[in-house]
């Protein structure tokens, strides 16, 4: 199985390929990526904004996003999906080559955009079934060509694009508080929260005191275990879901920290 944020072979060309059984997670974004669903449902969320994406959708998922996802594979099938890692590097050596201009930082916007499958895309996406030819060894050199090939159609195709290809700044300073209250369920460690609200570690820390008057850390246990206890008392939703989707990663450890905020266990509301 992939991880899309797995990104220590550049360029990287992903095949997704999950057996007869949902997947949930979630992630950070470090690098765009051009993905088209094959087989299966990709359900995304990026703290605002749910997408679903099914068999034939393409989309770009922008970098420096956070996103929950659910893979749901076809009855009696596989999750599939191909994804082609835009990173960086390669797009700043793109913008030499052909002399595109940094047009400045792009407009916040959603995380990931639904692309229209045109036919040069799915010419594009054809020459790229045959997986196992391309993760050969000594392939190197098409893999590079066929990610130059996917900013090429990306612009053809949606020009608008380039100010988010080639916007190679990093996160500016955010309205802490607003972006917190948006992405707290999120689980991250808190350099990341830093990172994408602008700030250093320490700074993010002392700015989120002045702000919340409680340290990062028990400011996002409470807020996550106030909105498991919404989600639990009032949308009837299973301790074994809620405690996901508010970013805990053990149920006992949720179970324990929801008892003693709240003087019950989970499962007795």
């Amino acid at each position: 199985m992939s991880n899309l944020a797995d990104l220590s072979l550049r360029p990287r060309i992903l095949y997704s390929c999950y057996h007869n059984r949902s997947a949930e997670g979630e992630q950070f974004v470090p690098e765009h990526i051009l993905s088209f669903q094959i087989a299966g449902t990709l359900t995304t969320f990026d703290g605002s904004r749910k997408q679903v994406f099914r068999e034939g959708d393409l989309r770009l998922s922008k970098r420096n996003h956070l996103v929950k996802f659910s893979k749901q594979p076809p009855e009696h099938g596989e999750f599939k999906s191909l994804s082609v890692t835009l990173d960086q590097e390669t797009l700043r050596r793109f913008s030499l080559e052909h002399s595109y201009h940094t047009p400045g930082p792009a407009e916040p916007a959603e995380a990931i955009v639904a692309l229209p499958l045109t036919p040069l895309y799915q010419s594009y996406l054809d020459s790229l079934r045959p997986y196992e030819q391309l993760a050969e060894a000594g392939s190197a050199g098409f893999l590079a060509l066929k990610v130059h090939e996917a900013i090429l159609l990306l612009l053809n195709s949606n020009p608008e694009l380039q100010h988010v290809l080639f916007d190679f700044t990093e996160p500016g300073k955010l309205d802490l508080e607003a972006f917190m209250n948006r992405n707290f369920h999120f689980n991250v460690r808190l350099p990341r929260f830093a990172y994408l609200t602008g700030r250093s570690l320490a700074t993010f820390k002392r700015d989120f005191e002045k702000i919340f008057q409680l340290s990062p850390s028990r400011w996002l246990l409470r807020r996550r275990l106030q909105e498991a206890y919404f989600l639990i008392k009032e949308k009837g939703r299973a301790p074994s879901e809620a405690y996901l989707e508010v970013g805990f990663e053990d149920l006992s450890h949720f179970s324990f920290a929801f008892k003693k905020m709240y003087g019950v266990a989970p499962s007795k509301l």
